[in-house]
Protein backbone atom coordinates (compact mmCIF):
# COMPACT_ATOMS: atom_id res chain seq x y z
CA UNK A 1 0.00 0.00 0.00
CA UNK A 2 1.81 3.43 -0.93
CA UNK A 3 1.23 7.26 0.10
CA UNK A 4 -1.39 8.02 -3.12
CA UNK A 5 -3.72 4.78 -2.57
CA UNK A 6 -7.25 5.96 -2.10
CA UNK A 7 -6.70 9.45 -3.66
CA UNK A 8 -8.25 8.95 -7.10
CA UNK A 9 -11.30 10.81 -6.19
CA UNK A 10 -8.94 13.40 -6.32
CA UNK A 11 -8.05 13.29 -9.58
CA UNK A 12 -11.74 12.82 -10.59
CA UNK A 13 -12.64 15.79 -8.54
CA UNK A 14 -10.05 17.96 -11.04
CA UNK A 15 -11.92 16.83 -13.89
CA UNK A 16 -15.25 17.24 -13.01
CA UNK A 17 -15.06 20.52 -11.49
CA UNK A 18 -13.98 22.45 -13.90
CA UNK A 19 -16.16 20.53 -16.53
CA UNK A 20 -19.06 21.79 -14.41
CA UNK A 21 -17.88 25.20 -13.93
CA UNK A 22 -18.03 25.52 -17.57
CA UNK A 23 -21.25 24.51 -18.22
CA UNK A 24 -22.73 26.36 -15.88
CA UNK A 25 -20.87 29.34 -16.98
CA UNK A 26 -22.09 28.22 -20.90
CA UNK A 27 -25.58 27.76 -19.38
CA UNK A 28 -25.02 31.47 -18.24
CA UNK A 29 -23.89 33.12 -21.28
CA UNK A 30 -26.65 31.13 -23.10
CA UNK A 31 -29.68 33.04 -21.16
CA UNK A 32 -27.58 36.59 -21.15
CA UNK A 33 -27.36 35.95 -25.14
CA UNK A 34 -31.10 35.23 -25.50
CA UNK A 35 -32.70 37.75 -23.69
CA UNK A 36 -30.37 40.05 -25.40
CA UNK A 37 -31.77 38.89 -28.63
CA UNK A 38 -35.30 39.05 -27.17
CA UNK A 39 -34.97 42.27 -26.03
CA UNK A 40 -33.38 43.61 -29.35
CA UNK A 41 -36.51 41.68 -30.94
CA UNK A 42 -39.06 43.43 -28.94
CA UNK A 43 -37.12 46.97 -29.76
CA UNK A 44 -37.96 46.33 -33.63
CA UNK A 45 -41.57 46.18 -33.32
CA UNK A 46 -43.75 48.95 -34.26
CA UNK A 47 -45.33 50.90 -31.29
CA UNK A 48 -49.18 50.58 -31.40
CA UNK A 49 -51.89 51.98 -29.93
CA UNK A 50 -55.27 49.76 -30.32
CA UNK A 51 -58.89 50.17 -28.94
CA UNK A 52 -59.26 47.28 -26.27
CA UNK A 53 -61.45 46.16 -23.28
CA UNK A 54 -60.18 44.87 -20.24
CA UNK A 55 -61.37 41.19 -20.09
CA UNK A 56 -59.53 39.70 -17.46
CA UNK A 57 -57.15 40.45 -14.44
CA UNK A 58 -55.02 37.54 -12.28
CA UNK A 59 -52.04 37.72 -10.48
CA UNK A 60 -49.11 35.16 -9.24
CA UNK A 61 -47.75 35.01 -6.12
CA UNK A 62 -44.92 32.50 -4.86
CA UNK A 63 -43.11 32.93 -1.88
CA UNK A 64 -44.13 33.80 1.28
CA UNK A 65 -44.06 31.68 4.87
CA UNK A 66 -43.13 32.62 8.43
CA UNK A 67 -40.32 34.74 7.83
CA UNK A 68 -40.17 34.53 4.43
CA UNK A 69 -40.94 37.50 1.58
CA UNK A 70 -43.17 36.56 -0.93
CA UNK A 71 -43.38 37.85 -4.76
CA UNK A 72 -46.27 38.70 -6.45
CA UNK A 73 -46.66 39.18 -10.19
CA UNK A 74 -49.88 41.11 -12.09
CA UNK A 75 -51.04 40.09 -15.64
CA UNK A 76 -54.20 41.66 -17.68
CA UNK A 77 -56.35 40.57 -20.48
CA UNK A 78 -57.15 42.50 -23.36
CA UNK A 79 -59.37 41.69 -26.39
CA UNK A 80 -59.45 43.83 -29.16
CA UNK A 81 -62.06 44.70 -31.79
CA UNK A 82 -61.16 41.41 -33.71
CA UNK A 83 -61.58 39.49 -31.15
CA UNK A 84 -57.66 38.39 -30.38
CA UNK A 85 -57.06 38.72 -26.81
CA UNK A 86 -52.98 39.73 -25.45
CA UNK A 87 -52.07 39.14 -21.80
CA UNK A 88 -49.38 41.64 -20.60
CA UNK A 89 -47.41 41.52 -17.46
CA UNK A 90 -48.25 45.46 -15.49
CA UNK A 91 -47.20 46.73 -12.54
CA UNK A 92 -49.22 46.77 -8.79
CA UNK A 93 -50.25 50.46 -9.36
CA UNK A 94 -51.33 49.82 -12.75
CA UNK A 95 -53.15 46.43 -12.08
CA UNK A 96 -55.27 48.47 -9.27
CA UNK A 97 -56.36 51.03 -11.49
CA UNK A 98 -57.71 48.84 -14.05
CA UNK A 99 -60.80 47.34 -13.94
CA UNK A 100 -62.26 44.54 -16.12
CA UNK A 101 -64.71 45.72 -19.03
CA UNK A 102 -62.37 49.03 -18.93
CA UNK A 103 -62.74 50.82 -22.29
CA UNK A 104 -60.02 52.51 -24.16
CA UNK A 105 -56.59 52.35 -26.17
CA UNK A 106 -54.18 49.87 -24.91
CA UNK A 107 -50.07 50.85 -26.10
CA UNK A 108 -47.63 48.45 -26.80
CA UNK A 109 -44.36 47.19 -28.15
CA UNK A 110 -44.73 43.18 -28.93
CA UNK A 111 -45.13 42.05 -25.59
CA UNK A 112 -44.08 45.41 -23.91
CA UNK A 113 -46.86 46.72 -22.28
CA UNK A 114 -46.71 50.56 -22.33
CA UNK A 115 -50.10 51.43 -21.01
CA UNK A 116 -53.51 51.82 -21.09
CA UNK A 117 -55.76 55.44 -21.77
CA UNK A 118 -59.37 54.70 -20.64
CA UNK A 119 -61.93 56.44 -23.09
CA UNK A 120 -64.19 58.64 -21.03
CA UNK A 121 -68.01 57.57 -21.16
CA UNK A 122 -70.07 60.11 -21.29
CA UNK A 123 -72.75 60.78 -18.23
Amino acid sequence: MGLNDGFEIFDIMFTIIPIFIALVAGIILFMFIKGIKTWNHINKQPRLKVVAVVVSKRLQVSGGGEDHSSSTWYYVTFQFESGDRIEFSVSGREYGLLAEGDIGEVEFQGTRYHGFTRKQTGA
